[in-house]
This record gives C-alpha cells, sequence and structure tokens, in this order.
C-alpha cells in the first residue's frame, strides 16, 4: 500500500522564496544608507555655531539615496538575479525622483523650523515690537493684523467668487461668460503689487494721498484671492454629475434649490479646498500689504483706523531694519515665517474638518 505524503511546508516555502531578497531587506539597506550619510553630514556640520541650522538635509538625502542605490543593485544582482537587481535600481530611480520633488519643501520647512523654534517662547507671544529696538519683543500685533486681514479678505472674495463660478456653470452663456472668464484668468496672473497699487490709487482719489489701514490691505488681498476661488469653485462644480441635477428637477425642485442643497453640497469639500487654495496664496504676501496696511511696532485690531502689521510684512521689516541687535532681529524674522506656517497648517486643517462635516453622507456615515 502507497502512503503518499505532501512536503513540509516549511520547506515548500523555502523553495518559493529562494534567491530573493527578505521583504525588510531594502528598507534596512535604506536605513543603513541614510545613517551612514547623516553620519558624514553631521561630522562636517559639527564645528559650527549652530550644527543643528547648519545641517544639510538636502544633501545627506540626496547621497543616502545614492548610496542606497548603489548597495541594492549590487546585492540583489549577487543574491537575486540581475533582472530583478535592473528592476529594483528602476523602483529606486522612481522614489528618488518624487524625492527630488519634495527636497525643497522639506529643506524649508527644516530650515525654518531649525532657526525658528528659538524663539517660541511665551513673551514672543504675548508683546508686540512698540519701545524695542533690541532684544525680546514679539508678534501680537502681526498675528492679530494677519488674522483680521486675512479673515475680511475671505469674507469678501469667497461669496463673490463662488457666486461667479455658480453663474458660470449654471447660468452663463455666451459672450458675457466668455467675457467674464477671459478677465478671471487675466486676474489670476496679475502680480501681487498691481492689486496694492490699485487699492492705494482708489483710496487715494477718494480720501487723502498716503492713508493706510487694514481694511486697504484685505481688499488688495481679496482682488488675489476671487479669480482663485472662481477657477477652482467652477472646475468642481462642472464635475457634479447632471444627472444629480436633473432627478431634482424631476422632483419639482427650483433650480436655486437645486444648486443650494444638491450642487454645493456635493462639492463642498472641494470648494473648501479651493478656498484654503486662495488663503495661501495671499496670507504670505508682503508687497501689496506695504503699499496698503503699512507697518506699525504697536497693536492695533481696528482695520478700519490706522496702520495693520502682519506676519510677512513683520519678518521682512525685522530682516531689513534690525536695529541694535542683529541676531536677535533675524530670529524673530524666521519665528514669524514659522509661525505663518503653523497658521496655515491650522487652516488646512479647518477647513479638512469642515468639509469633512458638511460633505454629503454615503449610506448613512
Amino acid at each position: 500500500m502507497t502512503v503518499l505524503t505532501s512536503a513540509p511546508p516549511a520547506a515548500s516555502t523555502t523553495a518559493l522564496t529562494s534567491g530573493r531578497l527578505p521583504k525588510w531587506a531594502p528598507w534596512a539597506l535604506l536605513g543603513v544608507s541614510f545613517v551612514v550619510s547623516a553620519a558624514v553630514f553631521g561630522v562636517a556640520a559639527a564645528g559650527s555655531d549652530t550644527p543643528l541650522a547648519d545641517f544639510n538635509i538636502a544633501g545627506t538625502v540626496i547621497v543616502g539615496i545614492l548610496l542606497y542605490m548603489v548597495i541594492i543593485t549590487v546585492i540583489s544582482s549577487i543574491a537575486e538575479s540581475r533582472r530583478k537587481a535592473v528592476d529594483r535600481l528602476m523602483t529606486a530611480l522612481v522614489a528618488t525622483a518624487f524625492l527630488i520633488a519634495l527636497l525643497p519643501l522639506i529643506s524649508l520647512l527644516w530650515t525654518v523650523v531649525a532657526n525658528g523654534i528659538e524663539r517660541f517662547d511665551a513673551e514672543f507671544f504675548s508683546y508686540s515690537m512698540r519701545n524695542v529696538v533690541g532684544d525680546g519683543g514679539g508678534i501680537v500685533h502681526a498675528i492679530w493684523g494677519t488674522v483680521l486681514i486675512t479673515l475680511t479678505a475671505t469674507i469678501i472674495s469667497v461669496p463673490v467668487g463662488l457666486m461667479t463660478s455658480i453663474y458660470l456653470v449654471e447660468y452663463g452663456r455666451g459672450r458675457i461668460a466668455k467675457a467674464i472668464t477671459f478677465f478671471v484668468d487675466v486676474m489670476t496672473g496679475i502680480p501681487s503689487i498691481v492689486a496694492g497699487l490699485f487699492i492705494y490709487a482708489v483710496f487715494a482719489l477718494l480720501i487723502r494721498p498716503g492713508i493706510s489701514m487694514g481694511f486697504m490691505g484685505a481688499l488688495a488681498l481679496a482682488v488675489l484671492m476671487t479669480p482663485v476661488v472662481v477657477r477652482g469653485s467652477e472646475e468642481l462644480l462642472r464635475i457634479v454629475p447632471n444627472e444629480l441635477r436633473e432627478a431634482s428637477y424631476a422632483l419639482g425642485v427650483p433650480k436655486w434649490l437645486t444648486i443650494l442643497k444638491v450642487v454645493l453640497p456635493t462639492s463642498i469639500a472641494g470648494i473648501m479646498t479651493s478656498v484654503m487654495l486662495a488663503i495661501s496664496r495671499v496670507i504670505g504676501e508682503t508687497a501689496p500689504l506695504l503699499l496698503t496696511a503699512g507697518f506699525t511696532q504697536s497693536l492695533n485690531t481696528n482695520i478700519f483706523d490706522g496702520q495693520m502689521m502682519t506676519l510677512p510684512v513683520f519678518a521682512y521689516n525685522q530682516y531689513m531694519n534690525q536695529g541694535t541687535n542683529p541676531d536677535a532681529a533675524v530670529e524673530r524674522a524666521w519665528a514669524a515665517a514659522l509661525t505663518l506656517i503653523l497658521i496655515v497648517m491650522v487652516l488646512n486643517l479647518l477647513a479638512r474638518l469642515i468639509a469633512k462635516l458638511f460633505a454629503p453622507k454615503v449610506n448613512g456615515r
């Protein structure tokens, strides 16, 4: 009587995985490559006064990736096959292209955090620069100015831009719609200084030359924000399926209510993203605010009276007018830049939360 037995699972698994690197091997080699590269650049930066700020993160990433590609290709060609080694090399090249695209962002964030974290203290966020010419001081007046001016610009531009996009998608036909689209595209590309000069010229004619106030800065930013909101919202409204509109019309719902209850809720997540892109586009502007909002060393929360300081203008002013202690001024400038980045990040997270809350529910979720 013949008894048939199958091979042990361990032997089968060994046969299937023979001639192949373990799954953890590429990640381990990548980690070793980065450790070696970081050690080399860390030794090079150790002799400076500020080793954290002088550490070359871009060079570390590039050298680490190049070292990894050499190591993984050699080891794969020995342990696996030439074809598999070429496949791993191409995978590393694609990943490298992705990292190269991220390098400017990573390097920028690293530089801002490394230089700006030194002044992140209670004094910096609770005092203004009034009567400060050397050490100390803070940015509470610039934070208030940035928030108030950007909020006012958003309140002005979002309704105008959203209603314009609704007109172009739902109602606009013929030459008028084409003309509006053309001028919106032109406004998208205008330099920011032109918007500041326009608002300054209007207020100089209506009130008096040389006037500066926060509301003027908000209007200048609104001019820059509006075309971004229009173009982003228009594209998002166009991708809403027509079947949803037709189903609403078939139930006897008027067009304006269909737009309000069907079209806008369907695209609210994308619209919030376009609004955040518009805010991110203008919150870091300096030139138009120098002309319209001016700058001051004191706290001013009235956008209709007197000059107001904003974070971009504060950073520029600290770098250009360094006072009696240049090092302290440069530290304040970097800290203001880091604060601006954090504000943009918080606004993006808030926009995602709002979009999630108001997005249409699927299967009751």
